[in-house]
């Protein structure tokens, strides 16, 4: 049986997850929480198989979780999902400790495979363009001007490549304007851009994104 626990900020998704998941004789979903500090205490405690975790979370990210999880040494396996998989973090969650990689559009029977998969020890990297994005950006020797990006730092501008403004960035991320902000300018100052186009075109040539979504 394989003890998965679940973290997403938003209820109505934890509560589809569990429905879908309710109907499988191998998974047990041995709890849920919308908080990434409250999830850590339950990881430790429950020592679950699995750990389905949000990428973009208020508070401590779900990369931060990651890299917590991992270092906890309990046997925690993490599948990260995003609502964006486009996008270069999978290479740094791969590289913080995460077994798998979805897209939030993922089909359920792709959501199950990767849960099986990684309960057995293996990497899961859903859909194609993340998968490619992933890969690619793990066998390129050379260092990207975007690694020496903080985890905030990089949501940040991603989420600045997607259209997003300051203030849509702070409500999504529940941090203030003034924070959101401050990763904006400390980002653009360690990639030595000054505007958004720049950053596009920089982002474009370390293909931290793909052409057809900028």
């Amino acid at each position: 049986m394989i003890q998965l626990f679940l973290l997403d900020d938003h209820e109505l998704t934890r509560t589809g997850f569990r429905y879908i998941l309710g109907r499988e004789k191998d998974i047990e979903v041995v709890g849920d929480c919308g908080s990434g500090e409250e999830t850590l205490v339950q990881v430790r405690r429950l020592r679950p198989d699995v750990l389905l975790c949000d990428l973009y979370l208020p508070g401590v990210s779900g990369l931060e979780v990651t890299e917590r999880v991992v270092q906890m040494a309990v046997g925690t396996r993490v599948i990260v999902l995003s609502a964006q998989p486009e996008e270069p973090l999978p290479r740094r969650l791969m590289e913080a400790g995460a077994f798998g990689y979805l897209g939030k559009g993922c089909s359920p029977n792709e959501m199950l495979r990767a849960i099986r998969t990684v309960a057995k020890g293996q990497r899961f990297l859903g859909g194609s363009v993340a998968q490619h994005l992933a890969l690619d950006s793990l066998s390129n020797g050379g260092a990207s001007p975007f690694d020496q990006l903080s985890t905030r730092e990089l949501e940040t501008i991603l989420l600045l490549m997607q259209g997003l403004r300051v203030y849509e960035i702070a409500e999504k991320l529940r941090l203030s304007d003034k924070t959101v902000s401050s990763h904006k300018y400390n980002a653009f100052d360690k990639l030595g851009v000054r505007d958004l186009s720049s950053l596009t075109r920089l982002a474009l040539q370390w293909q931290v994104v793909d052409p057809v979504s900028v």
